[in-house]
């Protein structure tokens, strides 16, 4: 990616940073912001998801009763971890003025299946552990890469969300 890109793409963030910064000043309501995704199972144990605007279709592995037409639940999840990661990144580079020119995430979870089915006491039905490595390119040294690392540990909702207990309210609902 060309320095001028980068340098075009960061003064774009900077903008969307300091309109949002405004917004938010002028009226704290406007910070909230609500996500919401919605799913319905289809064959196997896949699941069709509309996220906004958008359609995506999870599945599992035939290991797992799936077609393995799509990405597992579990995959999904650590994507959205990487994608978090880039776009936090790519926001934090420009709010701190530290040049980046390209972001490469890579993320690996580990998962004992016995916890998901019910085998064994004691064992989680989630991530025993998460790996998540960030490769930074462009002209900024070393040290201002870490702090860019730092800010962004610090600020990335998707890693806050792995990282820390978040409520979670469930509610079934029978016809």
């Amino acid at each position: 990616m060309s320095t001028d890109t980068s340098t075009d793409r960061a003064r774009s963030l900077r903008g969307i940073i300091d309109a949002t910064a405004g917004a938010v000043a002028t009226d704290a309501g406007r910070a909230n912001v609500v996500f919401r995704a919605t799913g319905t199972g289809d064959d196997g144990v896949a699941t069709d998801i509309k996220i906004g605007r958008h359609q995506v279709r999870v599945d599992e592995p035939p290991g797992l009763g799936g077609l393995d037409g799509a990405p597992n639940p579990v995959e999904t999840a650590l994507a959205g971890l990487l994608s978090c990661q880039v776009v936090t990144y790519r926001f934090w580079a420009a709010k701190l003025d530290i040049p980046l020119d390209d972001v490469q995430v890579e993320t690996e979870g580990d998962l004992d299946v016995r916890g998901f089915l019910g085998l064994r006491e004691g064992v989680r039905a989630g991530l025993g552990a998460v790996r998540v490595k960030v490769r930074l390119t462009g002209p900024a040294s070393p040290e201002r890469y870490r702090e860019l690392h730092a800010a962004v540990d610090e600020h990335c909702p998707v890693l806050d969300l792995f990282s820390n207990p978040t409520p979670v309210h469930t509610e079934l609902v029978t016809d």
